[in-house]
């Protein structure tokens, strides 16, 4: 049987020029989720991270913004499940992805790092530990000739942001649904 999500972290960058870009995607879907319970995040002392907390009968569910750069998401993490005691079934990653057209959700089970920093941070941090559920958002293509690292850092293009708020809003319904136990029904739904 499935463990149940207890935590959820996206994966971002900290700072303001970071904001609205497709890297900050996994942080921005969960500031919509928090939103909707009437949450803000709050420097989570120790994890060097942001969280937010709601009590869910019959466990607390929590989300997670490292406050590390994307590539040492894996430390807070790592800290996470320690103060929490949580296995790394009871995670949800929520990050971006290259590889999925703009507007796309893939909900997986587990799977590798797919060459994300990030994803890869966090594995490491799991003593590479690949089995953990995951949400991955669609932020690509890149345009043809456009330096990867420049694609991912730069803010979105005015013409993408209709699009970027639908799966942002559609990434957040995911989430809910996961946090009530419904990894299977969640994958069929959203992916």
């Amino acid at each position: 049987m499935q463990s149940r999500v207890k935590l959820v972290v996206g994966l971002g960058n900290p700072g303001k020029k970071y904001q609205a870009t497709p890297h900050n995607i996994g942080f921005e879907a969960l500031d919509l989720l928090s939103g909707r319970k009437g949450k803000k995040f709050h420097r989570a002392f120790g994890l060097r991270a942001w969280g937010v907390t709601w009590q869910k009968e019959p466990f607390t569910v929590r989300l997670l913004k490292p406050a590390t750069f994307m590539n040492r998401s894996g430390e807070a993490v790592q800290r996470a499940l320690k103060r929490w005691n949580l296995s790394p079934e009871e995670i949800l990653l929520v990050y971006d992805d290259l590889e999925l057209p703009l507007g796309r959700l893939r909900i997986r089970k587990k799977g590798s790092a797919g060459g994300h920093n990030g994803v890869t941070s966090v594995i490491r941090g799991l003593d590479g530990v690949e089995a953990f559920p995951r949400l991955r958002i669609g932020v690509g293509p890149r345009p043809p000739g456009e330096d990867l690292v420049r694609y991912v850092l730069s803010p979105w293009p005015e013409e993408s942001m209709v699009a970027v708020r639908e799966v942002q809003n559609r990434a957040a319904d995911a989430v809910e649904h996961i946090l009530l136990g419904e990894l299977d029904a969640a994958m069929n739904q959203f992916n």
